[in-house]
């Protein structure tokens, strides 16, 4: 599932019919066995009840604020899931902005089932609820009623970050993955630019990866044109200190204010990287 750029895996072009047949399939397939014991969670660097508050920014003029949050656990289709959210919320005179992202990913294995993005920009709102099935390789846009063709192993907008959390990386490299629910805006990629100093909530001093990455190219929290870097402190946590977004209006920048890191569990299966 990881590679280096310049790598990348064939796969078949799939019909609109076969799409189509394949989601019903998905719709009306039992999941898992009822009698099956209960899976061990894997081993991340984050836990339900993490909340990041962030402030922000636009150069040196206050925004708003920004929350990144594992809210809780919930299931979809049969599949535990956490529940992963990202806000925005602020403006500057004549521009407001109002975004929620939230996503369903599996406890389990990290694999996209749900997302959902709400969007208010300059006076535009944008709604967008996607079904996303990884057993049978499509997606189901609900609220434009459109179905397309994902990936083995699909990860969203607001999910990716939690992947970039668990991968390992290394300064200086770019890295390219088949991992975004939409097959058609695959590879993603991800650039880790450098190690900078960073400073914590609580004035501890800490060294960050500062990573790029890139998801398609446009109407994305990740998409090309939104050049976003975010700053992971270098250690087990991956704690995001800062992310940095561009918008039309200019350049948004999220740096932590407050964070609440509930203890994660003692004894963790690997995670599935």
């Amino acid at each position: 599932r990881l590679r280096t750029l310049g790598r990348r895996e064939g796969a078949l072009a799939i019909g609109g019919q076969m799409i189509a047949a394949a989601l019903l399939l998905a719709l009306q397939a039992p999941v898992g066995s009822p009698t099956a014991a209960p899976a061990p969670i894997p081993s991340y660097p984050f836990a339900v009840g993490e909340r990041l508050t962030y402030a922000a920014k636009l150069g040196i003029v206050s925004l708003g604020e920004g929350r990144v949050e594992v809210v809780r656990t919930d299931t979809v289709r049969g599949v535990d899931a956490f529940l992963f959210r990202f806000t925005l919320a602020g403006g500057v005179p004549l521009y407001s902005l109002d975004d929620t992202l939230e996503s369903w990913t599996g406890v389990h294995d990290l694999l996209s089932r749900r997302f959902v993005q709400r969007q208010f920009e300059g006076g535009k709102t944008r709604f967008r609820h996607y079904e996303i099935f990884p057993d049978s390789g499509v997606w189901h846009e609900l609220s434009r009623q459109r179905t397309g063709e994902s990936s083995r192993f699909p990860t969203d907008d607001a999910a990716f970050l939690y992947f970039v959390r668990v991968t390992p990386l290394e300064v200086g490299k770019t890295y390219e993955f088949d991992r975004y629910f939409r097959k058609q805006l695959n590879p993603v990629v991800l650039k880790v630019h450098k190690r900078e100093e960073m400073e914590l909530p609580d004035g501890t001093k800490v060294m960050c990866l500062v990573v790029q990455p890139i998801v398609g190219e446009k109407g994305s929290l990740f998409g090309k044109q939104s050049d976003t870097r975010v700053w992971l402190t270098d250690d087990e946590r991956r704690i995001p200190v800062q992310i940095r977004i561009r918008f039309v209006f200019g350049t948004i920048t999220m740096r932590l204010k407050e964070m609440h890191l509930p203890p994660l569990p003692a004894t963790r299966a690997p995670s599935p990287t």
